[in-house]
């Protein structure tokens, strides 16, 4: 009987990205039912976004049979606490400070809601669905607007004394580096393998050289990571430069990455991933070269297999069955 119940629950998944959250209702198996999106940046106040996501997802719940089928509601977002369900200082969010989003979430949507980092639900996500499965030491790398991380060693996810563990994308990389500007820090991964570090590269690039482009053709403002990949994909010597530059630095943090946990694989996830080997072959070379010989060759670089809209979401509804029940 406990069983037929359990099957007949659904839950929310909510993947707060830098530039859009994706949401979706999720059974038990991973099967995506309903799902929507609405831009992170609409609103510079928390309050206006908790307000138009529940205008839109409140009317999925009802679709999929109301609130009482609802075991509860799983969040990843930048920045966020697993411990104290708060969303605080992210850099890539209009929203500033200390956000008691779970507590928010709860009060609007009158259901349980437990609250963790964005790149620790894709991880978990990949675990129960994806390429991860049957894995117990990975790390998940998340590469979008911004490089998010998930850890996980001996099975379990990495938080840390303070829910914070794993921010990979902000390990200095290169030392008086380039600016991030939503930390302040000089040199931090995420300011070169986003995708907001390609097209800083690309203009870096335009402006140092003189050498041929198509990029040259469109304004800098319109220059983004994508239309660095559509000018490489058509023999654009610099773009290629770019993704070989980007690579470089990627594959020297996983290096560094790799000989901390020693993780089976190193789950890559996120937009720049459609790259494909522009980006890959120089960040498999550039780990290679930079592990010590006990760690090299034994370490695959994978992409996710789930659909880059499913992986946040399915980790984040994977948080919910784990929630203790009164």
């Amino acid at each position: 009987m406990a069983k037929t119940t359990s099957l007949q629950q659904l839950a929310v998944g909510i993947d707060i990205g830098g530039t859009g959250t994706k949401f979706g209702i999720v059974d038990r198996h991973g099967n995506i039912l309903f799902s929507g999106e609405i831009s992170s940046r609409n609103h510079s106040e928390v309050e206006g976004f908790i307000d138009e996501l529940h205008g839109v997802l409140y009317d999925m719940i009802e679709q999929a049979g109301g609130p009482g089928r609802i075991k509860g509601i799983g969040v990843g977002a930048p920045n966020g606490n697993f411990y104290s369900g708060t969303v605080e200082y992210a850099p890539n969010l209009p929203w500033k400070g200390i956000i008691p989003f779970a507590k928010m979430l709860e009060e609007k949507f009158k259901l349980p809601v437990v609250l963790t980092n964005d790149a620790n639900a894709a991880a978990i996500g990949e675990m129960m669905y994806g390429a991860a499965q049957g894995m117990k030491d990975f790390i998940m790398i998340t590469l979008g607007t911004g490089v998010g991380s998930g850890i996980v060693a001996n099975g379990k996810l990495i938080y840390g004394h303070d829910g914070f563990a794993g921010e990979l994308g902000h390990t200095i990389i290169i030392p008086n580096g380039r600016l991030h500007e939503g930390t302040g820090k000089l040199g931090s991964l995420e300011s070169y393998a986003s995708a907001t570090g390609v097209r800083l590269t690309a203009l870096e690039m335009l402006a140092k050289t003189n050498e041929k482009s198509i990029l040259r053709d469109i304004p800098p403002k319109r220059i983004d990571s994508k239309k660095v990949y559509e000018a490489a994909m058509q023999g654009d010597k610099l773009a290629k430069e770019v993704f070989e530059f980007t690579g470089q630095i990627l594959g020297l943090a996983l290096a560094n990455f790799v000989m901390f946990s020693s993780p089976e694989a190193i789950i890559l996830f996120g937009g720049l991933t459609k790259s494909g080997e522009l980006i890959l072959k120089p960040t498999r070379e550039s780990m290679e070269i930079n592990l010590l010989k006990v760690f090299q060759n034994k370490v695959k670089i994978l992409v996710s297999h789930l659909r880059e809209a499913d992986a946040a979401i399915l980790g984040a509804s994977a948080l919910v069955w784990e929630m203790k029940t009164a």
